[in-house]
């Protein structure tokens, strides 16, 4: 757990430079919330407390719900998204190694639902808020004087071109009158991913994480975003664009591959990231919301027992498995 924390961290300085301390802020509040969390439901559980507050799991799961907060958001936020994600998500189900569910996207798909316009108002890249203010926003939920939220904050690159496809406009059109689209997908999103990449590819190497799952993943977003993108490129987003915006590398590496709501076969794990692949697109291009990692991932959660089932590897001496 903690060797997966140590990969975050490029991301997350990544994550800090582009789109303010708030960041910061998140984590703090959400790593608290988490052990408090964790200690208390123990304690009701009649369970020791420090062997498991100690194993990282609690930080990992902070850690992972805070990075899909925006930077400019109230305490609350993300101490109640961790709470409940603690909560629902891992204890409800008798703790560590029980949970079905990610509990990290458990506590954000509710934080989505209940409070979809706090969840998704985020900072442009290099926004005019500066540490006081992210400071006042976090502790008061307003900014400094008469500075008005909707004036600093913008749509992630992945929601402006839904609204905008939803006018009858063309992606083209979009990235060329918004500078914030960058060379591939978005200012900052692009650089953020991509350290989170080498951080996901430093786990594959070190066998912290199996490789199946997170090339499960990109190739389902990728191989339908390409296909589209030949069909009608003025309504369908590049692989380039699915693959580095939003929360597919994190999705992939970090999310996807927890331990206990993954498959444990390994051709299972393939699947298992191709499906999450699969219905991070299908959501992006054609559902509701404009990125869909958390929705992806609570899916598969739900097929990983009978991806098991269904596809054990071959025992040693037999013909084949199931």
């Amino acid at each position: 757990m903690l060797t997966v924390c140590a990969a975050l961290i490029p991301g997350t300085l990544a994550h800090l430079w582009f789109f303010g301390p708030g960041i910061a802020f998140n984590l703090t509040a959400a790593v608290a919330a988490a052990l408090v969390t964790e200690a208390a439901l123990l304690r009701l559980r009649h369970r020791e407390v420090m062997p498991f507050l100690g194993d990282g799991s609690a930080v990992l799961t902070a850690w992972l719900l805070a990075l899909a907060l925006p930077s400019l958001a109230p305490w609350w936020l993300p101490v109640l998204g961790t709470a409940l994600g603690m909560a629902l998500g891992k204890h409800l189900y008798g703790g560590l190694g029980h949970n079905p569910f990610n509990p990290a996207m458990v506590g954000y798909v509710i934080l989505l639902v209940s409070f979809p316009r706090e969840v998704t108002t985020w900072l442009p890249p290099a926004g005019a808020v500066d540490l006081g203010a992210h400071l006042q926003f976090f502790l008061t939920g307003s900014l400094p004087g008469t500075a008005d939220l909707d004036a600093v904050t913008r749509a992630t690159p992945l929601d402006q071109i839904k609204t905008a496809l939803g006018q009858n406009r063309t992606i083209p059109e979009v990235w060329q009158e918004n500078p914030i689209f960058g060379d591939l997908a978005g200012i900052g999103w692009e650089w953020v991913n991509t350290l989170f990449l080498l951080g996901g590819l430093w786990l594959v190497f070190r066998g912290t994480i199996p490789w199946q799952t997170p090339a499960g993943v990109i190739l389902g977003v990728g191989i339908p975003a390409l296909l589209f993108y030949a069909i009608d490129p003025g309504a369908y987003g590049s692989p380039a664009f699915h693959i580095l915006s939003g929360a597919t590398i994190l999705g992939a590496f970090f999310i996807a591959t927890d331990p206990v709501s993954a498959p444990s076969a390994p051709l299972a794990r393939l699947w298992y990231g191709l499906g999450i692949g699969a219905f991070i697109y299908i959501i992006r291009a054609w559902g509701g919301y404009p990125d869909g990692v958390a929705f992806a991932v609570l899916l598969m959660n739900t097929a990983a027992p009978t991806l098991d089932y269904y596809i054990q590897p071959r025992t040693f001496g037999h013909g084949g498995g199931k």
